[in-house]
């Protein structure tokens, strides 16, 4: 492996890393049909606000989202809208497997 391929391997990782808590899934899904305030995004999981800066930090130091701060309030954006398609595929591909097992779609 060349150090091209290395960099981009430790780029994708970094971004199957930053996708793998429920919430911040939940944070991309809310910012595919554009950007949103932070008080938002903590409005759409159950979880404080800290925590939710956290969850935002881990998804911007991937390059998935960016902000931008508007006076006091800070706007994110999706950085990398491939990333929702990703997810709606694989939402797709376990619906039908669930469904093909009887255990059917959430």
């Amino acid at each position: 492996m060349n150090q091209l391929d290395a960099v981009d391997t430790l780029n994708l990782a970094d971004i199957f890393k930053a996708l793998g808590h429920p919430a911040r899934v939940s944070f991309i899904k809310k910012l595919h049909n554009g950007e949103k305030c932070v008080c938002d995004l903590v409005e759409c999981v159950d979880l404080g606000w800290s925590t939710v800066s956290r969850h935002l930090s881990v998804l911007k130091e991937a390059g998935i989202i960016e902000d931008e701060k508007r006076g006091l309030q800070v706007f994110y954006k999706l950085k990398l809208p491939c990333v929702t398609e990703l997810i709606h595929c694989l939402e797709n591909d376990l619906c039908q497997t669930n469904s093909e097992n009887d255990r059917g779609c959430r």
